[in-house]
């Protein structure tokens, strides 16, 4: 219940942030529950205490049709994101997690994957608008874990880890899942084929297939990743193209 409004509370936050970063040496910040102040405020701290990274915690719900699942139209949704971090400062260090493809991500893998393709033909989540600022991530503390209070389908997590480390954003991995699930190893290697490639924030994503059983894709000319039990795509792939990781219903070349 702290008054972010109030200037003292203000200057003993900057305060306490420029302690963390010039005594302690964090360089960057996690905004929890940023829908419960006002982008200006988070401007404030961002601009007094000059981190290098800043992410915003803006979890609403997704739009939701008849049928209990997400519309495929979630511009409002995304456009929270985007609005979030023009306020704070588009050219600053202020970002936010995408839970926009997050939503998505958790039914498409699910039989249907051609939601992850937009009516504009690019990414559906924040990561199709404004990539540089997204923070992607499968679950995290709230959503999974103990909590479980919006869980990635837990058969399908490494799907959810071939998308977001192979695709433009700032991918997020999870504690739970590199330490505790085994899932180390299979995730490393696709953090090392995203570093090898140079794969970046603002890669460059062409969608070439999204139906209900195949999600392909190719960024920046240098890397393919396939969702989907769908195994007759060696025509779908350039020639020069091999196979560098693989797993329960994805592989990548």
């Amino acid at each position: 219940d702290i008054d972010h409004l109030n200037p003292r509370v203000q200057k003993e936050l900057v305060e306490w942030l420029n302690w963390l970063r010039t005594d302690v040496g964090f360089d960057g910040w996690r905004f929890d529950f940023a829908k419960g102040y006002s982008a200006d405020v988070a401007k404030i701290y961002v601009d007094r205490s000059e981190p290098s990274f800043a992410v915003a915690e803006i979890w609403t719900s997704l739009a939701y049709g008849g049928d209990g699942k997400p519309n495929l139209n979630q511009d409002p949704h995304r456009q929270e994101l985007v609005s979030w971090v023009n306020k704070v400062g588009g050219s600053g260090p202020a970002t936010t997690f995408d839970f926009t493809t997050k939503g998505i991500l958790n039914v498409a893998v699910e039989g249907e994957l051609w939601r992850l393709r937009g009516t504009d033909g690019k990414a559906p989540g924040m990561i199709g608008w404004w990539p540089a600022k997204a923070v992607t991530f499968v679950d995290n503390h709230d959503t999974g874990s103990t909590q479980h209070m919006w869980p990635f389908p837990s058969d399908r997590v490494m799907q959810g880890y071939a998308y977001i480390l192979t695709h433009p954003g700032t991918p997020c991995i999870f504690y739970d899942h590199f330490f505790d699930w085994g899932l180390k190893e299979e995730i490393d290697r696709l953090v090392s084929i995203r570093t090898r490639q140079g794969i970046h924030s603002e890669s460059k994503l062409q969608i070439m297939e999204a139906d209900a059983d195949l999600y392909l894709a190719e960024i920046d000319g240098k890397v393919i990743v396939k969702l989907g039990p769908r195994y007759d795509v060696g025509h779908l792939i350039p020639e020069g193209f091999k196979v560098v990781a693989h797993g329960n219903d994805y592989a990548v070349w």
